[in-house]
């Protein structure tokens, strides 16, 4: 069985790392597409060199461009690597841009799919990641949903066959990246901080990174705050913070940085006092190595780290971040919810190796 993987963004780099191992360990032929959606060194090349992940055999190089231009040239070119490949299945990971055209590409392609974090839903439709998301799950023919509320959400979209609650794999990638993380990263050092003498602010998503006065009002409350707070600047963010002009408005306990790979930005995580995010993973990696989060959105798809009072969603009002921040600082070791101990690259990949007795067309191979 040939299995292409498809990714283009840092969130799926991660997703990629565990399942890649076992999918090779057992035997199978996978080959790794690059989009190119992320391209800067530290937003990609830098994953693949840390993780000791397998060269993709194809970079597409769409780099940036407008959702349509960007999406659009994904298509084409995904399109000719299908055809030029023939794989018995594509593996589609996440919610970005790279997961909308991989989904649409491989469906008219013919080709079977399957989804990785399946059923999330923010109930936003408007949000770009919520609809690349539908459509993946939707154009799909198996889904290995995260949690139990992923598969209900699904569920209630008519989609139940091939659904498979196989827990995060984002915590297969914690487990196995974190020790190595102790052992190599120096970015304490580097940065000249103390552990739990700061605290850590990432802001990426178009919703945040579209008004300079969210950026200002997140400004004014990190100012109020008081604490150090290291803040490792995303291109996007860097792009529209430079167009704006508002760099002079940083205040001064907030220390700009460049992005940092996957080792250095867990130590940072493990090590801040609070982490404030509009990310999807980095809320549950927050409580995976105990720091408390804000999240800067009003909602989130990773509910299980508010029920077990890891999180707290605070969007980007200035009162709201305050309280939020004062709330949850000092707070550690937070309950695990089952589905996050679920070793669900493991559970994935025995699903794949199960396709050759379930499907047809696999029973020749």
């Amino acid at each position: 069985m040939h299995i292409v993987s498809v990714v283009g963004a840092r969130p799926q780099f991660v997703k990629l790392f565990p399942i890649s191992r076992l999918i090779r360990a057992a035997g199978y032929k996978e080959t790794i597409i690059h989009t190119g959606q992320h391209y800067d060194r530290n937003m990609s090349d830098l994953f693949f060199e840390e993780l000791k992940l397998s060269q993709p055999e194809y970079n597409l190089g769409v780099g940036s461009s407008s959702f349509s231009g960007q999406v659009s040239k994904m298509i084409v070119l995904l399109e000719e690597a299908f055809a030029d490949l023939k794989p018995d299945l594509v593996l589609n990971y996440g919610d970005t841009n790279t997961t909308l055209a991989t989904a649409i590409s491989a469906s008219r392609a013919g080709i079977m799919q399957a989804h990785i974090e399946a059923g999330l839903r923010s109930g936003v439709k408007s949000m770009p990641e919520e609809q690349n998301r539908i459509v993946a799950d939707h154009l799909s023919n198996i889904l290995f949903a995260p949690t139990p509320t992923a598969v209900e959400n699904l569920k209630s979209e008519g989609i139940t066959e091939d659904v498979h609650l196989v827990g995060d794999v984002m915590v297969d990638s914690l487990t196995i990246a974190l020790p190595l993380a102790h052992q190599r990263s120096k970015i304490i050092s580097a940065l000249r901080i103390k552990p739990k003498g700061y605290s850590l602010l990432t802001v990426h998503r178009a919703e945040n990174t579209e008004n300079p006065e969210t950026f200002l009002n997140i400004f004014e409350a990190i100012r109020e705050i008081g604490d150090m707070v290291i803040f490792p600047v995303h291109p996007r963010s860097k792009r529209r913070m430079k167009q704006w002009g508002i760099f002079s408005k940083v205040p001064k306990n907030l220390k700009l940085i460049e992005p940092v790979g996957y080792l250095d930005m867990l130590v940072l995580e493990e090590n801040a006092r609070v982490i404030m995010t509009d990310s999807g993973g980095i809320q549950k990696e927050a409580l995976l190595v105990g720091t408390p989060c804000l999240t800067l959105r009003t909602v989130t798809e990773w509910v299980e780290t508010i029920e077990v009072g890891a999180n707290i969603l605070v969007g980007t009002d200035k009162t709201k971040m305050i309280e939020g921040y004062n709330k949850m600082k000092g707070k550690t070791n937070f309950p695990i919810p089952a589905c996050f101990r679920l070793h669900a690259s493991e559970l994935i990949v025995e699903h794949l190796i199960s396709l050759k007795s379930r499907h047809p067309k696999f029973q020749k191979m």
